[in-house]
């Protein structure tokens, strides 16, 4: 079990302008939680969950641009940026969503417009499909959900999941410098690394730095990689495509074209899964759109949200029932 008792340092980060952190603490867990100010009282609640390797920060490029929409919070999942290991060493989706569970219902901020990147998309499908009571519109952003032929670029990342591999890497990446790691991630998640300002990639050096230091960081990526892994291979009704199925709320589906972890050819079988769904396809995105073209998935979801609140398909006030299909398509 990772050792729970080493924590981080809250704010130990870098905090956005109009952001905060907060510590939430709950059974078996203790998250840390990123929140901006509301513009105004009684904006809907937003949620946002990172991807593998990731943290809340991921979310900085999107958050202010919802700023008048919702009232945004992102949270680092145990064992990822400010928040400790849970206390059971779970790192399962099944674990990463009993945390955003818990901490909404002890929040009663529920039902939110949940957002997911990657592992984050898995934990969230499992929440929306779960719990419907917690989730009011779903946007996920390269979903982990389960490919059968996977990309050669994502072999790798799940290759950490094996047992001993997490240690070998290490050990033989004991001298590569925190930029080369980031280089390296940056390549691997971006469609095109120039869109990485100075600033930012100052700041994930600095981020690499100090994740590099804490003792679990990569006990962490390891069970949270073997967790996806073994969630690829569940059928039945804990399956993440038949829970995709079983998903209630509108959900936007966003896929980047140059994604080296999620195949873009997974945007169609995705539309098909989720029942009221509609598709933003970016041809010249990488694996975190969120956060290379927050404006486009801001205007996106805004859509969404004033689509979400006049009728449903069928349900016209003039009584004339529509027989169109709910998915929607847009973008190139």
């Amino acid at each position: 079990m990772p050792p729970a008792t080493v924590l981080p340092k809250v704010a130990a980060v870098k905090v956005a302008d109009g952001e905060r952190l907060r510590s939430v603490h709950l059974p078996g867990t203790t998250l840390t939680v990123r929140s901006r100010r509301p513009l105004r009282d009684g904006l809907p609640p937003a949620l946002y969950v990172h991807g593998l390797g990731g943290s809340s920060q991921n979310w900085s490029a999107l958050m202010p641009l919802l700023d008048g929409v919702v009232e945004s919070e992102a949270l680092d999942l145990p064992g990822f940026g400010d928040s400790p290991p849970p206390d059971d060493g779970d790192y399962s989706i099944t674990g990463h969503a009993r945390a955003v569970v818990r901490h909404l219902d002890a929040s009663g901020r529920g039902p939110v417009h949940l957002f997911g990147n990657s592992l984050g998309g898995a934990v969230a499908t499992r929440v929306a499909a779960a719990r419907p009571d917690l989730v009011r519109t779903l946007t996920l952003v390269s979903p982990a959900l389960p490919e059968i032929r996977v990309q050669r670029s994502a072999v790798p990342t799940g290759l950490l999941a094996l047992p001993g591999v997490v240690t070998l890497f290490s050990r033989l990446t004991r001298e590569w410098t925190a930029e080369q790691r980031v280089r390296g991630v940056t390549a691997l998640c971006y469609g095109d690394p120039e869109l990485v300002s100075p600033e930012g990639f100052s700041n994930a050096v600095e981020e690499m730095e100090r994740r590099l230091r804490l003792p679990y960081f990569w006990d962490a990526m390891a069970r949270s990689a073997r967790g996806i892994v073994n969630a690829y291979t569940l059928g039945g009704q804990y399956g993440l495509w038949r829970q995709a199925e079983r998903v209630l709320a509108p959900t936007l589906l966003v896929y980047g074209g140059r994604d080296q972890l999620v195949g873009y050819r997974m945007a169609r079988r995705a539309v098909r899964a989720f029942r009221d769904s509609r598709l933003l396809t970016l041809p010249d995105a990488g694996h975190v759109a969120m956060m290379e073209y927050p404006q486009t998935v801001a205007t996106a979801f805004r859509e969404l949200l004033a689509d979400t609140e006049r009728p449903a398909a069928g349900e016209r006030t003039d009584g004339i029932v529509d027989d169109e299909p709910a998915n929607q398509s847009t973008g190139g």
